[in-house]
């Protein structure tokens, strides 16, 4: 298991800064995120309002911040954090069918996911839903399942369940849907349409804050944090447009800046 002083979920403005800040202080930092080309920055055609950087199109932005990111040592990883557990002293964080784990963790994963389980999702999680296709898909090898897409990758995910021998059922971003089953998922309905199959999949682009760390204080639909962009839990800090407006560049890469340098503060205050 690969192990970092500080693990960053998001390669956003926020997070990009919070990772160089980070490795400023001699501490190493993974860059946990989706591909950049998903980040609704990635689709700005300009941006005016971000000090000294005007007129560059999101992707540009970017660019120039993940540059200066690798550049200063943080490395990255491609993948979607689906858990978190504090253990001890360390934060374990699995990324697709791996896990990581850090001293400290920085939530910078974007806007808070909003709406509802979907009805029966939870009651049927770990019998038949599922996050993650890579993780979970050879259970369904040879078998029917449905796939609700609602990120740019999970046209992949479902041919990766396909390659593997699944029968796929594809739903892109259905508006209305349910699972129904008893013991395990029997069957799915998206907008009045239902297909039996004994597995789901629900493809989104990130796990809601407080899903993906259980007791997490949320305020207002956003993570509360403090001056120091810490959370209630300890290890965990946070930055960007997870914490509430406004919802802009600076804004993020300020706040990054704090949290990066406060997880680094805390470890080296653990060192004594």
């Amino acid at each position: 298991m690969a192990s970092y002083d500080v693990i960053v979920i998001g390669g956003g403005p926020a997070g990009l800064s919070a990772a160089l800040n980070v490795r400023a202080r001699g501490k190493t930092a993974l860059v946990v995120s989706n591909p950049p080309e998903e980040s609704p920055l990635w689709r700005a055609e300009r941006i005016d309002n971000c000090l000294g950087l005007p007129g560059l199109s999101g992707r540009e932005l970017l660019d120039l911040l993940r540059g200066h990111a690798l550049s200063a040592g943080a490395e990255f990883q491609e993948g979607k954090a689906l858990s978190a557990l504090r253990s001890g002293e360390q934060w374990y964080v699995s990324v697709g069918s791996g896990m990581v784990q850090g001293g400290a963790v920085v939530l910078a994963a974007g806007a808070v996911p909003r709406g509802k389980k979907l009805p029966g999702e939870a009651e049927l999680l770990g019998r038949g839903v599922s996050y993650c296709a890579t993780c979970d898909g050879m259970l369904y090898r040879g078998r029917r399942v449905a796939v609700l897409g609602y990120s740019p990758s999970a046209r992949k995910e479902a041919d990766f369940l396909e390659e593997i021998g699944c029968q796929v059922v594809y739903f892109d971003r259905p508006r209305q849907s349910s699972i129904q089953g008893g013991e395990k998922v029997e069957s799915v309905t998206c907008d009045g349409m239902e297909e039996a199959v004994e597995g789901v999949f629900l493809l989104r682009p990130a796990m809601a804050p407080g899903e993906l760390f259980p007791g997490l204080a949320v305020e207002g639909g956003y993570v509360a944090v403090d001056r120091n962009m810490a959370t209630n839990l300890p290890g965990l800090f946070a930055a960007g447009d997870c914490t509430g407006g406004p919802l802009q560049v600076s804004k993020a890469i300020g706040e990054g800046q704090i949290a990066g340098q406060r997880a680094a503060s805390f470890l080296q205050a653990k060192k004594g």
